[in-house]
């Protein structure tokens, strides 16, 4: 407060005490934003683990078709990514993409009760995939705007850890439906509905109590561009990584073939998951005071010595260390990944990031599964020599990467 030449009481907003209500309601933003992920990747991981059982035991899909449902998935889910990304930045809002985004999911994981073709599900997982895709992008650019600079990595951390224990109660709440639902004929379409009404959650959330920060957009600055130099430079060595970052049900398969029974896989990953949701927040904390570079090559360090072990593992008891270990790794990368990105480029431009960031990451997964299934035929240890030896090159790679002037 201050007093004008007329001797009125006037707010000075440039006084810090001036700020205490934003800053409570950016804080309020990041965890709304975390529940939001929560109760998306709830829903999501409710059905996930069943959809290869309905596909065959219901529908009678053959693998064929059942790989072209998801290979489709993923390539509409990265083209979106990009998409819904520029398209934010472009408007100059990301609320109501997010929205649209979840919308078109939760309709379509209901409907995967109503489905009774091939055609039908492959509609309903491609409308699943579009929504996936706009909503990403758009949710973290919303998170870094949400954050402020000193608190990405907390605000990244908040939003793994809800995200991921979404992932732990999500397989657990699919269980016990198909453990209660164990005579229903139907019972995978039940599942599927829940799953869809649960979908719906984070509409709510978005709708009532995620604010965007209304700015000033320059549509002139939006280019691809501004994506050049260190983020491109970052963007390679992640490609890098991602490389021999093969899809995780290699390690699935990795577990079984050193004796853990297939009904015990899901408290493994739960494990798993649980491990990485308790440890996101202090270590995205810990990338604030270290900065991001360092805690994702801390993660990528975790990563490698995790894949060595998996390689060389014979036990059961060592996958069950193995796993727990390896939950540390997501949670000291992929915050601290999504900070250092916001870092790197104008806000105006985070959406188009996140999504060249997201959508090359994912479309790199692909070359990196296919490379591991031909190691596989070599010898069940050798994907994840593979992996490791990647972690350690990406590694060495992050060193000579060219630092922020303020860094």
């Amino acid at each position: 407060m201050k007093i004008n030449d007329e001797g009125v009481f006037k707010v000075d907003k440039t006084q810090p005490s001036s700020n205490l209500p934003e800053r409570d309601q950016v804080e309020r933003n990041v965890v709304s934003l975390g529940w939001v992920a929560f109760f998306g990747g709830l829903a999501q991981d409710m059905i996930q683990p069943i959809l290869p059982t309905f596909y065959t035991s219901v529908l009678g899909l053959n693998k064929e078709f059942i790989g072209l449902i998801e290979g489709s998935l993923t390539t509409v889910v990265s083209l979106m990514k990009i998409g819904a990304g520029y398209l934010s930045d472009l408007l100059g809002v990301r609320k109501i993409i997010v929205f649209i985004g979840y919308a078109l999911s939760s309709i379509a994981r209901f409907s995967l009760g109503l489905v009774n073709s091939k055609m039908a599900v492959l509609g309903a997982r491609l409308t699943d995939g579009i929504g996936k895709g706009l909503k990403d992008a758009p949710r973290d650019a919303l998170v870094a705007g949400s954050a402020g600079r000193k608190k990405l990595g907390l605000a990244f951390g908040i939003q793994r850890t809800l995200d991921t224990l979404g992932s732990v109660a999500g397989p657990l709440i699919a269980y016990g439906l198909l453990r209660l639902w164990a005579d229903h004929p139907n019972k995978y379409r039940e599942i599927f509905m829940v799953a869809g009404l649960i979908a719906f959650v984070p509409l709510v959330i978005i709708g009532l109590w995620v604010k965007e920060r209304k700015q000033p957009v320059n549509k002139l600055s939006i280019s691809l561009k501004s994506l050049k130099g260190p983020f491109a430079g970052f963007l390679i060595i992640m490609l890098l990584f991602t490389l021999g970052n093969s899809s995780d049900a290699f390690l699935i398969l990795r577990a079984e073939d050193t004796g853990i029974s297939s009904t015990t896989i899901p408290l493994v990953v739960a494990l798993f998951n649980l491990t990485s949701a308790l440890t996101a927040i202090p270590a995205g904390r810990l990338s604030d005071r270290i900065g991001r570079r360092k805690a994702i090559t801390i993660g990528w360090g975790i990563y490698a010595l995790a894949y060595f072990g998996f390689a060389f593992a014979k036990q059961p008891w060592m996958i069950w260390i193995l796993y727990s270990f390896y939950g540390l790794y997501y949670a000291f990368t992929e915050g601290s990944a999504k900070a250092m990105v916001a870092e790197l480029v104008p806000e105006a431009n985070r959406g188009s990031a996140y999504g060249l960031f997201n959508a090359s990451i994912g479309v790199m997964a692909l070359p990196a599964s296919v490379i591991a299934g031909f190691l596989w035929n070599i010898s069940s240890g050798a994907p994840f020599l593979f992996g490791g030896l990647m972690a350690l090159l990406a590694f060495i790679a992050m060193q000579f990467l060219p630092k922020r002037k303020e860094e």
